[in-house]
């Protein structure tokens, strides 16, 4: 498979529009990649807090409908990062009185909505996102056609159950966007390296680049294969990371070293 990660960069006095217009450039560039993925809340910037609400937009709205063209006219499938997702109110329509939600949308190469996460972990720690964004309670897979993703965003890396789970589940490449601060980024490569090693699997991390809300971004996107060694890393700028993977290593690796069959702890077994 041929992967693409996108680390785009939130610029300052660029709207929206032009934001969406000028990525959806990029993964139309992309043709060719089986996968193209993007980084987590690049409409707006991941710690642009103020900016949630007023930009948040419904599920079916401006950022799906681009992005589903962008996926189509390149014949890719697109983690298109996530949005803030004005969600219904109620059972109702889309409105200010609905819940907020960080919410990834992936894409089939026909342009369908193949899959929803909304980010179950949020990060602010009784701050920002935590506060203002309501918490997803569903994993997600998507099956492709050589292999199955499972997806998660930015400070779920930080919680090695929710990956577990996803690998029980059937996922054999994890797909994490992220708006990751420079600040802990010795954190973001060795917890991406982490998820794959305990995994056995692939991790594509996508990262933001350039500053949002004054907060400096890590950059430096990722790929670790099954055994924890790095495929390929961007460096701190915008950049497309583009990296040539073989999903069948996955089931090659846990035959050779079947680590996850001696698993013990988490496992639902009956109590003495």
């Amino acid at each position: 498979m041929r992967a693409s990660l996108l680390q785009v960069a939130v610029n300052e006095g660029e709207s929206v529009e032009s934001r969406r217009r000028r990525v959806a450039a990029l993964v139309r560039e992309q043709a060719g990649a089986d996968l193209v993925v993007l980084p987590e809340l690049w409409t707006t910037g991941a710690f642009a807090h103020e900016d949630f609400a007023r930009e948040a937009e419904p599920l079916h709205g401006p950022t799906l409908e681009a992005m589903a063209a962008a996926a189509r006219d390149a014949g890719v499938w697109l983690h298109a990062g996530s949005v803030p997702e004005r969600a219904a109110a109620d059972g109702g329509s889309a409105t200010g009185d609905g819940p907020l939600y960080n919410t990834s949308l992936v894409l089939s190469p026909a342009g369908d909505l193949a899959a929803v996460y909304r980010k179950i972990h949020r990060f602010g720690f009784d701050q920002g996102e935590a506060v203002l964004m309501s918490a997803g309670d569903a994993l997600v897979t998507v099956p492709l056609p050589h292999t199955t993703l499972g997806v998660a965003t930015c400070y779920d890396l930080r919680f090695p159950e929710l990956f577990r789970a996803l690998v029980d589940a059937g996922a054999e490449t994890l797909v994490v966007p992220a708006g990751w601060p420079e600040r802990r980024r010795s954190h973001w490569t060795l917890l991406a390296r982490a998820r794959a090693v305990e995994n056995q699997a692939y991790v594509l991390a996508c990262g933001t680049a350039g500053t949002h809300a004054g907060v400096p971004q890590a950059g430096h996107s990722i790929v670790v294969d099954p055994w924890g060694e790095v495929l390929a890393e961007a460096g701190p700028g915008e950049q497309v990371l583009t990296v040539d993977f073989d999903p069948a290593e996955v089931a090659k690796t846990r035959d050779r070293f079947p680590a996850l069959k001696d698993r013990v702890l988490g496992l639902d077994r009956p109590h003495r």
